[in-house]
């Protein structure tokens, strides 16, 4: 539409000449001035102190509240000694502070401009429709699903959303949907405005690249890519059983030195991006990739860690991982899992922490916890009490001994052996509900 709405405001503004009233004194008591008026809600923080060709200090003034009757006054209040005039400011400078608008700000002023150039009316109803927050990937924002609704929109469509983009510094826009029941989590993600979905998004030093339109970034798990950043896996071989767009995979290859990884997916979306970021991050020679149901995958025998990463529930993937466990040395497996809790129990909560020096915990295990350290009693991987101390609530205690259980039962039946187990670590991710974890086990598990 033209120019664009900010353009001709700018050029509206320029044309018209903007006047307000301002107390002028001498350059030398200008601050103390300042003070004053500020102090007292007086002066207009809006526009800055400008200098007088004269030399003397124009302090801009809210105009209903200083009159040229109480000058005498307000000198007096201040400076005696000084001389104190009200003026009419021709086109008062804005100040810095009011000229840093937030991206909603900017945001509703040229939807607002739009919404008027076309002949609507703004309303209370068009301005609770504006979206609060989005997800930004690069040059794209990714909006909820509930904003912009409103019937006037429908009318504006192609001007809308340029100018969206245009107040938000972007190129394109999308909007979120529903997640697909497809089996692979699709998100409906509509492409609102620009050529294509592919976004960059960086995080913790590693570059991701995907297609909104296709494959979800699952920002909230940055707690749990941080920690394997902190993994020593120097030497080992990780199978990733359900690595997404490469979300823990990278971080164990670029952070964590493993030697190599194989990343297992059956999304072809999740792989061509899995692909792209391999590539980008220039790890492709150390990973690779195994496209379709990883129950199918045939490895055997090869993993130092096996990272089960698929939430609400990985248990499917148990007796893979169990297989994918080395004979010889066996491995530690990352089993993620929702935990819900009784809401009536919540006081009760077990204070747990362990030596992470311990010499019984393999090199590469040593200092994984840094948010909720168990301590194994014995072999049996119960959690103690022991001061003030991470906090691991009595459900996820329990899931934890179920998870190990069940664990060491598929071992035995798998190798007809008894395998040693021990839980090493509670970690929780995040909350989805007030009763709702998300938490990731790491187990040890060993051959006799």
């Amino acid at each position: 539409w033209g120019e664009g709405v900010a353009q001709k405001r700018m050029r509206s503004e320029a044309e018209s000449d903007i006047v307000m009233a301002a107390i002028v004194t001498e350059q030398q008591h200008a601050q103390c001035y300042r003070k004053y008026l500020e102090r007292n809600g007086l002066l207009d923080t809006s526009y800055r102190l400008q200098k007088q060709p004269d030399g003397t200090i124009a302090l801009p003034v809210l105009q209903d509240r200083v009159t040229a009757g109480k000058l005498c006054e307000l000198r007096e209040s201040v400076q005696p000694e000084s001389t104190c005039s009200l003026i009419q400011l021709k086109n008062p400078v804005p100040s810095k502070k009011s000229s840093v608008k937030s991206p909603q700000q900017r945001l509703q002023e040229e939807l607002q401009a739009l919404v008027e150039h076309r002949g609507g009316t703004w309303n209370s109803e068009l301005r609770d429709d504006l979206p609060q927050n989005w997800k930004q990937h690069g040059d794209l924002i990714l909006l909820s699903e509930s904003s912009l609704r409103a019937d006037v929109w429908k009318a504006l469509q192609s001007e809308l959303w340029s100018t969206v983009a245009l107040a938000l510094g972007v190129k394109r826009v999308a909007r979120m949907g529903r997640i697909s029941a497809d089996g692979y989590r699709t998100p409906t993600v509509t492409l609102l405005h620009g050529e294509d979905g592919w976004a960059q998004h960086v995080d913790n030093g590693i570059r991701y690249t995907f297609d909104v339109t296709k494959c979800m970034f699952s920002s909230g798990n940055i707690t749990e890519k941080l920690r394997i950043a902190s993994f020593n896996c120097t030497g080992e071989v990780v199978v990733d059983l359900y690595a997404g767009i490469g979300y823990f995979t990278l971080p164990y290859l670029l952070h964590s030195r493993a030697a190599f990884v194989h990343a297992c997916e059956w999304s072809p979306h999740a792989v061509t991006a899995l692909k792209r970021n391999l590539e980008l991050n220039g790890v492709s020679e150390r990973c690779q990739v195994h496209q379709g149901d990883n129950r199918q995958v045939p490895l055997w025998d090869v993993a130092d860690r096996v990272n089960l990463g698929l939430i609400p529930s990985s248990e499917e993937g148990w007796p893979t991982a169990c297989q994918l466990l080395r004979k010889d040395n066996g491995g530690v497996l990352h089993i993620h899992q929702n935990v819900t809790s009784c809401p009536e129990k919540e006081g009760g909560l077990f204070c747990v922490s362990r030596d992470t020096t311990d010499a019984s915990f393999p090199p590469a295990v040593q200092g994984v916890g840094k948010h909720h350290r168990p301590e194994s009693a014995g072999t049996s991987g119960k959690l103690v009490p022991s001061g003030k101390k991470a906090l691991v609530k009595p459900e996820w205690q329990m899931w934890a001994e179920l998870a190990e259980s069940r664990i060491s039962s598929l071992l035995q039946d798998m190798y007809g052996k008894c395998w040693r187990t021990k839980i090493l670590h509670i970690e929780h991710v995040k909350s989805y509900a007030p009763h709702i974890d998300h938490l990731v086990l790491d187990l040890e598990c060993r051959p006799p």
